[in-house]
Formats: structure tokens, C-alpha cells, sequence
């Protein structure tokens, strides 16, 4: 089995979405509840999720140039994803770094309270967070979605046979 550019990147590119919605959702948490622990999880999802941006925003651009345009995606949609992936990347980057100085500082200062900068930053950050990598996934989705191929009813003209039979669902063929 050989893992290319692409597939590499569909292997690791949900870590940031998910850690963003889980810091986000347990910094709401916190905010209800006044739960020291709850901010800290908060801290610690949203560091993580500055930690893991990077490696798949590499892997994106290597997928990108290893996919190199090809006929089956809809012309325009990986730019768009490259574009949002970008904002995402430096959003993520920034308040993940505010993240890791914020569970860093908390941990050091056990007997503090966590302050109220420290609190709003780490709200305000996984709601970006969450938010920029809710649109970049989208359109990282439309990349296949809106692929012109999928509105085919019948496989294009051209195709091996084979891949049209695996298309079809047809285990019986060869057989």
C-alpha cells in the first residue's frame, strides 16, 4: 500500500476540525459552568488543534501539486479550499500558540483563578477556529462534491472496462 500526497492528507485533515469544534464546544462549557478544569481542556483541545493545522495544510499543498488539476474536479474548487485553508491556517496558528501560553501559565498557577483575558481568548478563538475551518472543510468537500463526473448517470466514455464494471458494482465479472 502506498500513501500518496493526497491520501495523506485526507488521513490527518479532520484532527484540526475536530479539535477546533471540541475546544470550542468545551469552551462554551466552561463559560456555563466556571469550571477550571473545563477551561483547561479547552486550552489544551485548541493547542492541539495549533499543532496538527500545519501538517495538513502541507499535506493539502503536496496533494494539490501532486493531483495537478486534473479532469474530474470542477475547475476553481481546490483554489477555493487553498484560499480558505490559508486564513484557517494562521488563525489556528495563532490562537493555538495563545492556547499553549494560556495552559502553560494555568498549570504553573494552580492556586489562581484563570483570568478573564486568558477566558475571552480562548473563547474568541475557538469560535475562529471553528468557524474558519467549518468553511475550509466545506469547500474541501466540494472538491469531490462538486466534481462534474458525479453528475454523470453512466460512466464516461473511455474508461477501462474493468473500472466501469468496478463502477457498476459488478464483483461477478472475470469470475
Amino acid at each position: 500500500m502506498t500513501i500518496d500526497w493526497p491520501y495523506a492528507h485526507i488521513l490527518i485533515n479532520h484532527f484540526p476540525v475536530v479539535l477546533s469544534f471540541v475546544a470550542l464546544g468545551v469552551a462554551i462549557l466552561a463559560l456555563v459552568l466556571g469550571r477550571r478544569g473545563a477551561w483547561l481542556s479547552a486550552m489544551g483541545a485548541l493547542t492541539l488543534a495549533g499543532v496538527s493545522v500545519y501538517p495538513v495544510y502541507f499535506t493539502g499543498n503536496q496533494a494539490d501539486h501532486a493531483l495537478n488539476d486534473p479532469w474530474y474536479i470542477k475547475h476553481g474548487t481546490i483554489e477555493a479550499h487553498d484560499a480558505a485553508a490559508g486564513w484557517t491556517l494562521w488563525v489556528i496558528l495563532i490562537f493555538g500558540a495563545f492556547a499553549a501560553y494560556a495552559w502553560w501559565r494555568s498549570l504553573k498557577r494552580p492556586a489562581e483563578g484563570i483570568p478573564g483575558w486568558m477566558r475571552a481568548g480562548v473563547m474568541i478563538g475557538s469560535i475562529l477556529a471553528a468557524s474558519t475551518v467549518a468553511r475550509t472543510a466545506y469547500l474541501g468537500g466540494e472538491i469531490i462534491h462538486d466534481s462534474p463526473v458525479l453528475q454523470l448517470k453512466d460512466a464516461p466514455a473511455g474508461l477501462p472496462p474493468a473500472v466501469v464494471t468496478e463502477l457498476r458494482g459488478d464483483t461477478t465479472a472475470g469470475h
